[in-house]
Formats: C-alpha cells, sequence, structure tokens
C-alpha cells in the first residue's frame, strides 16, 4: 500500500471525512476508533492474501475445498466477484497489480454477456465490467455491461411482470420461477438506461422490483427464497424455497440481498416504497441477529440460533445496512452494519489457516443440499471488502459502484 494511503486511512477523522462526503444524512465520525482499527487491519489481511493467491487463480473461483478454491471456468453464477474483490484491493492498496488482474479476469467474461439462460446477468457484470468501466473510462466494458443487459431483459414475463430466474427461455421447467436474489441483478438494467437513455430497462427493473415487493413481503418484514408463478398467464402460485429451510422460513442470504437489492432500487427510481420495503427487510434481519452478530444460514431453522452461520449473509447485510443508513439518515442501520463488519473481522477471517485461499471462511452455500457448509464463498470476500471501504473510502467505492441517489 501506498505511504500517502496509509496516511490518510491511519486516523480515524480522515475516514470520517470521507464517509461524511458520501453519505451526509449519518453521522459517520461516530463510527469508533477500534472499528476503523478493526477494519484496516482486515482490509491489509485481504490485500496481503490476495496477492498471495491471486497469481494462481486462472479461472473463477466458486467456494473452497478443504480451504482451496475450486473453480468455474466461464463464471458460474459468480464469475463478477473475483474481479470486483481485486477492484476494491486496488482501490485500497493502489497497488496497480490488482487492477492488471481484475482486468484480466473480467475480459474471461466476455462470451457471457450474450447468455440469455440466466438472471444473474447483473452479479456476473455489475462488479467486473461496469466497474472496470467506471474505473478506466475504457468504453469496452460499458458496451459489454449493455450488451449483458439486453440479454437479461429477455428473461422479463410481462404476464406476471417478473424476471425468470432459472433455465433456458425455451424450457418449461422453472419458466416461472422468481427469487429474491434477482433484486441484485436489477441495477445492471439501471445501469443500461442510465447509459442509452432508454428507460425499457430501468422499467422492466421496476416492474420486477413491485412483483417481488408484492409477493415476497411477509407482515413481519421477512421473505422466502422462491416465489412461483404460473408462466403462462403470470397467475401467483405460491412461495417455495431451494436454499433455504422450508418456504415459511428465511434463509439469511436471501434476505440480505433484498435488503440491499430494494434500497439500490430506491436510489435508482426514488421510489418511496422500495424504501419502505428495505426498511422492513432490515428491521427483521436486524432483529434475527444473535449477539454474535454472524447470521446463522436461515433465520426461521428449526435450530437457529445455534445453527450454522453464514458469514456472507452478514457481508451483504452490512453493505445494504450502510447503503440504507445513508438512504434514510438513520444511524442505528449504520451502527449494527459496523457491529456486523466488527464480527466478521474478528471471527470468520481466515487468519488461523496456513492454507486457506480467502479471506472469509464460516459461509454457507446451500445447507439443503448439504453443499458448502462451512467454506468459503467469493462473494463473502467481495461484500467484506466492499463493506469496509463504505467506511474506510466511501468516495472511492463511489467511484466504483456508484453510489448517487436520484
Amino acid at each position: 500500500m501506498s505511504v500517502s494511503r496509509r496516511t490518510v486511512l491511519a486516523t480515524a477523522a480522515g475516514a470520517a471525512a470521507m464517509s461524511a462526503a458520501a453519505a451526509p444524512a449519518v453521522a459517520a465520525d461516530r463510527t469508533p476508533v477500534p472499528a476503523l482499527r478493526t477494519f484496516r487491519a482486515a482490509a491489509d489481511y485481504a490485500i496481503d492474501k490476495l496477492h498471495a493467491v491471486a497469481p494462481t487463480v486462472t479461472a473463477f473461483p466458486v467456494g473452497t475445498k478443504f480451504e482451496k478454491w475450486t473453480y468455474s471456468q466461464n463464471g458460474d453464477w459468480v464469475g463478477g466477484f473475483w474481479p470486483g474483490t481485486l477492484w476494491m484491493a486496488w482501490l485500497y492498496s493502489e497497488d496497480d497489480a490488482f487492477r492488471n488482474w481484475a482486468l484480466a479476469s473480467a475480459e474471461k467474461l466476455a462470451p457471457r454477456q450474450y447468455d440469455t439462460g440466466t438472471h444473474d446477468l447483473g452479479f456476473l457484470f455489475y462488479p467486473s465490467w461496469v466497474t472496470a468501466w467506471r474505473l478506466t473510462g475504457d468504453d469496452k466494458w460499458r458496451a459489454g455491461a449493455l450488451r449483458a443487459a439486453d440479454s437479461l431483459i429477455q428473461r422479463y414475463n410481462p404476464r406476471g411482470r417478473f424476471i425468470r430466474a432459472w433455465g433456458a427461455l425455451g424450457e418449461q421447467q422453472n419458466a416461472g420461477r422468481v427469487i429474491i436474489d434477482t433484486m441484485m441483478n436489477l441495477d445492471l438494467l439501471a445501469f443500461a438506461s442510465a447509459q442509452t437513455g432508454d428507460g425499457k430497462y430501468l422499467n422492466i427493473a421496476t416492474e420486477h422490483a413491485k412483483t417481488a415487493q408484492r409477493v415476497f413481503l411477509r407482515p413481519d418484514g421477512s421473505t422466502p427464497h422462491v416465489y412461483d408463478f404460473d408462466p403462462a398467464s403470470g397467475a401467483a402460485i405460491g412461495p417455495n424455497t431451494v436454499q433455504g429451510y422450508s418456504p415459511t422460513s428465511c434463509w439469511s442470504r436471501g434476505q440480505a440481498w433484498g435488503l440491499y437489492g430494494f434500497t439500490t432500487m430506491y436510489r435508482r427510481t426514488g421510489n418511496r416504497d422500495f424504501l419502505a420495503t428495505a426498511r422492513r427487510l432490515a428491521d427483521y434481519a436486524v432483529g434475527a441477529l444473535t449477539p454474535d452478530h454472524v447470521p446463522v444460514w436461515d433465520y426461521r431453522a428449526p435450530q437457529q440460533p445455534y445453527d450454522i452461520k453464514d458469514a456472507s449473509a452478514g457481508a451483504i447485510m452490512a453493505c445494504g445496512l450502510l447503503d440504507l443508513a445513508a438512504a434514510t439518515g438513520r444511524q442505528a442501520y449504520r451502527d449494527v452494519a459496523l457491529r456486523l463488519l466488527t464480527a466478521l473481522a474478528e471471527t470468520c477471517l481466515t487468519r488461523k489457516s496456513t492454507r486457506a485461499d480467502a479471506v472469509v471462511a464460516r459461509c454457507t452455500r446451500n445447507r439443503p443440499n448439504e453443499d458448502g457448509v462451512e467454506v468459503s464463498l467469493p462473494y463473502a470476500d467481495y461484500y467484506l471488502l466492499e463493506g469496509i471501504l463504505r467506511v474506510l473510502q466511501p468516495e472511492d467505492v463511489d467511484r466504483a459502484i456508484d453510489l448517487s441517489t436520484v
């Protein structure tokens, strides 16, 4: 890390001043000095880990097995997070090796911009290609992200007003399946409308968000993972799940996707119903946290609050709460986010392992399938760094992912 950057980050006042610039409605100077030290130490650890591991990474990390990354050649649904993590590392360290690795990794996603078989094009292209364009100005990244948005809107079902989650467009299986995760893919469409001046992308994102708001949100603020529709008529069928405990439970990572996604949609549209929905999701999730501030994998599974953890849900939730604090001016949301990030930094990093490839441990990918329980996941590393930099260097995070509100 450069001396100048370390000098800025060495004082609580410097970090607080930068936070205030991005979120003036929140008293960012209330960030405790010990928390700032904890975050800097965690970021330093992440930078050292990434610098050691990145030269050995030739594809896209999807999760760990015996603490070593396993890979997808095409990126699966998580391919954007590795280059996104490298971009966050570059913003923090100013080491151009991270910039070069980020660009080389993002380039390998190029074939996916034409992929109409997944809703996850936002996950794939926003932290990688949109961020690359925002930080380099090279128009090829912008153009590719716009092509990905064109692919994504082909999955929109106008009868049910939703974006189909899974399966090729011609397949009937899962044709009416909607999942809460899609809320995080909508910002790619908002980006496309902002860049092209064509409102169709944001209109589709808005219609999907309104549908999700109507069918996912329970009276207590919790959500299911899945909601099914009749794809032919668009009629609602009912809630379901794949990664949660049951259709009536509340998968913690899905709740975090919804919290973050609805806050983003408020920022892109100014629709205060989306903000109200984000707050209801946040209030439920905050109320369900255990004293250690590391979310269990499902807030309503029978063994909670003593169940298996999912640190990735905590990292995503922290970012969403920081965003929500800025949007609402409510310091309480920021305070919980700081406690989440502190808990992750103090209890979920891989510091005690000499062989771990990842930064964050204690994650759970798909508990019902016994797939990836107590492992590391690439999005945990990404959102931990995003969350920490939202506190330490919000202006840089704004440059990378756009924290503005209409």
